[in-house]
């Protein structure tokens, strides 16, 4: 799946309202280590939903990198290692997949609350699937890959100038068509996971 003009537009948009103030900032990168829930949505579509193919929540590691171009404005990208889905139909594991779902956000964070750093952020998500073919073995697979918007909400708690607590809630626009060998495209698993996330950061 291409990556849409709506989503690129955006992206930029943000990325441009990033850019508009250039004062220096100390200790500009962060780095967060979080334990992150994929608590898929599991919309279905067609023979899709008559099958009931689901995918399995499950809790993977996370790494993101952070750069403030202002103590306000930051751009992250959220990190992980190709991951393992569990897909049931009807409601057995009939395979599994893996996942890499790099994103790149924009953030609005705000300072003026002591230790308690809260931010917002939107910007866009590229998963690319692997292992596609690995369900019912080998008579079913997905796309190789999908690409949509992310929205998030956390925050940082410090504790001294580099060293502090995070907790972070995502939602993610991940969607596939499934395809079965001998009757093509039998609908989208519209996975959309909500990734509630707590973990540890560092700024340098």
């Amino acid at each position: 799946m291409k990556i849409s003009a709506k989503s690129m537009a955006l992206l930029g948009l943000l990325l441009s309202a990033s850019g508009v103030a250039t004062a220096a900032v100390d200790d500009p990168w962060m780095v967060r280590v979080r334990a992150v829930e994929l608590n898929w949505a599991n919309g279905q579509t067609n023979g899709v939903a008559t099958n009931n193919v689901q995918a399995q929540n499950t809790t993977i590691p996370e790494v993101d990198v952070s750069y403030f171009f202002t103590k306000n404005i930051a751009t992250e990208l959220v990190l992980t290692y190709p991951q393992n889905v569990n897909i049931n139909v009807g409601g057995v594991q009939k395979g599994t997949i893996q996942a890499l779902p790099p994103s790149l956000l924009v953030q609005y964070h705000f300072t003026d609350l002591g230790q308690w750093k809260p931010y917002v952020g939107a910007g866009v998500n590229y998963t690319i699937f692997s292992n596609r073919n690995n369900i019912l073995g080998g008579a079913a697979s997905v796309d190789q890959s999908s690409t949509g918007l992310v929205a998030q909400v956390g925050f940082d708690y410090m504790f001294d100038q580099h060293w502090g607590f995070n907790a972070d809630v995502k939602y993610v626009q991940i969607k596939t068509n499934v395809n079965v060998v001998g009757a093509g495209n039998i609908g989208t698993l519209n996975l959309n996971p909500l990734t509630p996330a707590i973990g540890v950061a560092y700024r340098f």
